[in-house]
């Protein structure tokens, strides 16, 4: 407060910081908890791997363990999902895809998939995996 004696002035401006800190913050909870609700939306039980990384996705491709395929988390079919993806790359020359496979799904119904981006022109995808804890040698 500015008292009658005093030749100070109010502080009219206002300090941003710990605005700008609290949105960060809610910016990255955001991020965590959009990439697992995303993943979650089919239980599949994923192969750990402790070499995964983060990679941002357009495409979605679930297979589940009773044999379903799914994109963006909708059963499709494969001639459904072949015109999807047909029509995604159309929009975008550069899409990216993941594949989230369960560890039951046969690695021929995996090699499928890929093969039908591949000709589709996707060759940006990647296989999602259940990250685990590195090994120290």
């Amino acid at each position: 407060m500015q008292t009658p004696e005093s030749d100070e002035e109010f502080i009219s401006g206002i300090n941003v910081t710990p605005l700008v800190d609290v949105v960060l913050v809610l910016l990255v909870i955001l991020m965590v908890t959009a990439t697992t609700l995303a993943s979650q939306g089919i239980p599949v039980d994923l192969p750990r791997s402790s070499t995964g990384e983060n990679t941002s996705v357009l495409l979605a491709i679930t297979l589940d363990a009773k044999g379903g395929t799914f994109l963006d988390a909708h059963p499709v079919s494969d001639a459904a999902l072949r015109s999807q993806v047909r029509a995604a790359r159309a929009r975008d020359p550069q899409l990216r895809s993941m594949i989230a496979a369960d560890g039951n799904v046969h690695h021929r119904r995996v090699v499928a998939i890929v093969d039908l981006l591949r000709q589709e022109g996707v060759t940006r995808f990647a296989l999602n995996v259940q990250p685990q804890e590195a090994h120290v040698r």
